[in-house]
This record gives structure tokens, C-alpha cells and sequence, in this order.
């Protein structure tokens, strides 16, 4: 291996633990998954590192759902345990949202990374309104609505979701609130959930980019397995640090700067593919 390859794989592997850094913080600081913020990082790092243009969202997205599989056993778990996962909600959810995974990664798989972008920059955009415009406990209805606008809703979160490279918390947290979920139940089920897109989420990343010549060393089809080993630890170490810092800051203050993030990063993605 020349000097020229050594530097880029250093420079590839500095970038992932900042990844990881700013991705535990921001989980921490803020309640969020990893992955709406893994996703946005890489999307940006990957092209300064030399990565195809063409993979770089691909590769973004299932390098944050491999993530999910390995960071997300443990919170579903902590969670569990503490009572905070709705297991009956599970017990019918988890079909449509399989059915949900199934479709959006076998949508994603076949369409090009400026499409994937359009969808993340536009959940982006939503979820960022939805943090700012949205008053805390207002709701639309005390509880969820029954078959099949239920099932419909678990195939959402799943099929959105995995095309984004996002865990159950980003759609599911929101949704959940919104029929008058207590929001520790809400997260609680949203990790759960996590679970449920990731796995197989992961799965179709790897069948899909199997053999993609533009792929960058140590990839796995979609999953960069260099940003996989160096995220994980980098996430785990700083989200304490975001925790402790979440408790000195203002929160409505760091919704605000949080959503501003959201907001950027999405215009950000929806710009770039529309300027070609």
C-alpha cells in the first residue's frame, strides 16, 4: 500500500471517530438516535476522503443502520427493563414494520444516491418543523387509531426509516407522542423498534452493493466496515459527555440549535441534488 492510500485510509479513519464523537454527544445532549446524525456526518466526510459521489448516500445509510444493530440490542434492552417498551404495541407492529423495512430497502437498493438524498432532506426538513412548531404533550387523538391506519403507520416508520438510515426514534417518538404516548414509553418502544428496521435494513445494504466497483476500501457492499468499528466506540465514550452537558443547558435552547442543524443539513441535501 503507497503513502497515498495510507494517508487517505488515516484521514478516513480521523473523520469516522469525529463521526461517531459528534454522533454520541448529540444522542446524548439531545435524546436522539445515532443515525440522524450519522447519515448528514458521512454524507459530507466520504467525498473529502475520495469516495464515489454515486455510493456516498448509499454507503451513509447502511453504515448508520449496521450502527443501529450493534449500539441498539443494548438501549431495546435497557429499556425493556425498566418497563418503558410496549410489548403488546410490538406484538402488532412488527409485522407491518417488517413489511415496511422490506419495501423501502428493496426501493433504496434501486434508487440513486441523489433520490435517497431528496427523501432524507425531506424527512429532515419535517422533523426539524415538527421539533420547532410543536408544543410539548399536544397530541391529536389519546390513543392509536385502529386497523389498518395502525398498520399503516408501523409500515411508514419502517419503509422511511431504513431509506434513511434511521432507527425507530426519529419517526416513531413523534408519531407515538402525537396519540398521547408517554414519552419514556414512546422511546422505549421507538429503540425497540430500532431493532426491527436495522437488522434486515443491514442486511439489504450489504445484497445490494455487493461488488460495487466504486465502493471504498473495507466495505462490506453498502457498509463501510473501517466507519462501522470506529463509530460505535466514538459514540458510546462522548454520549455520557452530551448527557452531562444536556443537564447544564437550556433544552429548549438545544431543540432550537438541533433543528437548525436539521434544517440546514436537509435544504443542504435537497440543494446539492437539485443543482446537480
Amino acid at each position: 500500500m503507497d503513502n497515498a492510500n495510507i494517508m487517505e485510509l488515516a484521514s478516513l479513519a480521523a473523520a469516522l471517530l469525529a463521526t461517531g464523537a459528534i454522533a454520541g454527544i448529540a444522542a446524548g445532549l439531545l435524546g436522539v438516535g445515532g443515525g440522524i446524525v450519522i447519515v448528514p456526518v458521512l454524507y459530507y466526510v466520504f467525498p473529502l476522503v475520495g469516495v464515489e459521489r454515486e455510493v456516498v448516500m448509499h454507503l451513509a445509510v447502511g453504515t448508520s443502520l449496521a450502527t443501529i444493530v450493534a449500539t441498539g440490542y443494548s438501549s431495546a434492552r435497557a429499556h425493556w427493563l425498566r418497563g418503558s417498551v410496549d410489548m403488546d404495541l410490538l406484538k402488532r407492529w412488527w409485522l407491518p414494520i417488517s413489511a415496511g423495512v422490506i419495501a423501502g430497502a428493496t426501493l433504496a437498493g434501486n434508487l440513486s444516491g441523489g433520490a435517497l438524498s431528496l427523501v432524507f432532506g425531506t424527512v429532515a426538513l419535517l422533523v426539524s418543523a415538527n421539533m420547532v412548531l410543536r408544543k410539548e404533550g399536544s397530541g391529536i387523538a389519546d390513543k392509536l387509531p385502529g386497523t389498518p391506519i395502525r398498520e399503516m403507520l408501523g409500515a411508514i416508520i419502517g419503509g422511511v426509516s431504513v431509506m434513511m438510515g434511521i432507527g425507530g426514534g426519529t419517526l416513531g417518538v413523534p408519531i407515538l407522542t402525537l396519540f398521547s404516548y408517554p414519552i419514556r414509553k414512546a422511546v422505549g418502544t421507538a429503540a425497540a423498534i430500532g431493532l426491527i428496521i436495522a437488522v434486515p435494513g443491514t442486511l439489504s445494504s450489504i445484497y445490494f452493493g455487493y461488488g460495487n466497483p466504486d465502493l471504498p476500501p473495507f466495505s462490506l457492499g453498502y457498509i463501510n466496515l473501517l466507519g462501522f468499528t470506529l463509530i460505535i466506540p466514538g459514540s458510546l465514550l462522548m454520549a455520557p459527555v452530551g448527557a452531562k452537558l444536556a443537564h447544564t443547558l437550556p433544552p429548549a435552547k438545544l431543540r432550537l440549535v438541533f433543528a437548525a442543524f436539521l434544517a440546514f443539513t436537509g435544504a443542504r441535501m435537497i440543494y446539492s441534488v437539485l443543482a446537480g
